[in-house]
């Protein structure tokens, strides 16, 4: 296993969750933390706090092709997805997502538009995870959109969108775009020249940065009746106030150079070894299937169902393989993946799907440990299964 990793006997198929921190992020954020220093004072500790913010804000930028000024940085992308939604929706209109956002947008694009205060429109899905742009173009007929916030690429599956005919659908109606970008950044390039939205939200920890730290692009010259979630000190240009968490902030940047350095090497090396994944479970677990398979997706996820075998027995029978089962969690309770749910699958086969996700750490070698893992932990729980149906 990586070095990165927790545990040395553990293969680390979780990216999609939190990747290993880059050894130039933890560099730097351990020189940033023997320093002292508040990015908002003006003596020469708090401007050397401040010049480790700039620079990090330049790393973001050029990792995205924006500009530094356009970045809010934020506690992660659930924080930097509220605001965007905030800031973007007008209330008493109508806000449209699809059916298979993160709950940091499911569910705070149904809290801001409950008691009256607007309506919201959930883009359905087909099997293969593409977006049915129908009810969105039936809701611009109808009244007045706002705000359209469909995520770039999805955390379950994978699968990317299409956002060209989503923003020609948005500026005909003259409402804003938001995406969550948070499994796409620093995984496959960006240019926000060419991807006509007004807000995108990211996350360090996606792609090798600190926990705790994300960021929310606002295209400049951007029109919109912002309220900022925390109102105090007037940081980050009165969008997000707040001491800055710089020793976050300079290993969110450090993680973005080190993608962008690597990024076309990475992705194609790490689409080779979820091909070889794919393959291998494919090929001897032939009841088994991809979901997404035939759309674009990132190059580190597979989301994989064993019919009829629980995915959390099937992780429980596999400890050294660290992925997650389909399942989201409300309140503490399992409930089958809205995500899956929405793509058509039973509620069994939801209940019954594992995601392997990869990242810049993965090897060819803990693939091939996962492989075997797997098939052997199918093996096993269905010899249970069997023992436990038997009369």
């Amino acid at each position: 296993m990586s070095a990165e990793a927790n545990r040395a006997d553990v293969v680390y198929l979780d990216y999609n969750a939190t990747s290993p921190l880059r050894p130039e992020a933890l560099e730097v954020m351990l020189d940033t933390l023997r320093s002292v220093g508040n990015a908002s004072s003006i003596h020469t500790a708090g401007r050397d706090a401040a010049a480790r913010v700039d620079l990090a804000r330049q790393q973001v930028a050029h990792l995205l092709a924006c500009a530094p000024g356009e970045l809010i940085f934020t506690s992660g992308a659930t924080e930097a997805n509220n605001l965007a939604l905030h800031a973007g929706y007008s209330v008493g209109e109508t806000l449209a997502t699809t059916a298979v956002e993160h709950p940091a947008i499911r569910e705070a694009a149904r809290a801001i538009t409950t008691d009256g205060r607007g309506s919201l429109v959930e883009l359905p899905v087909d099997r293969d995870g593409v977006v049915n742009l129908t009810p969105l173009e039936v809701a611009i007929r109808q009244g007045k959109v706002s705000l359209v916030s469909a995520m770039l690429a999805n955390n379950e599956t994978g699968v990317l969108t299409n956002m060209d005919p989503i923003i020609g659908l948005a500026r005909e109606a003259g409402a804003l775009v938001h995406t969550d970008a948070t499994q796409y950044v620093g995984r496959l390039p960006l240019d926000l020249n060419e991807l006509d939205v007004d807000l995108l939200s990211l996350s360090g920890h996606k792609f090798g940065g600190p926990q705790g730290v994300g960021a929310l692009f606002v295209r400049r010259g951007t029109s919109m009746p912002y309220r900022p979630l925390l109102i105090g000190g007037g940081q980050e240009r009165g969008w997000r106030a707040g001491t800055l968490n710089v020793p976050g902030i300079a290993g969110l940047g450090a993680a973005a150079k080190a993608a962008q350095m690597q990024l076309h090497n990475e992705s194609a090396r790490v689409a080779s070894l979820r091909y070889v994944l794919e393959d291998g479970l494919t090929s001897r677990l032939p009841d088994c299937y991809i979901n997404g398979a035939r759309s674009p997706r990132l190059p580190g996820v597979t989301n994989v169902t064993f019919p009829g075998l629980p995915a959390d027995a099937l992780l429980a029978a596999m400890p050294e393989i660290a992925a997650s089962n389909g399942s989201a969690c409300a309140s503490g309770a399992p409930s089958p993946s809205h995500v899956l749910l929405a793509m058509g699958l039973s509620r069994q086969d939801a209940d019954s799907t594992v995601r392997f996700s990869l990242g810049y750490a993965t090897t060819e070698h803990e693939i091939k440990q996962a492989i075997e893992a797997t098939v052997l932990a199918v093996k096993e729980v269905r010899t249970a299964m069997a023992a436990t149906a038997e009369p």
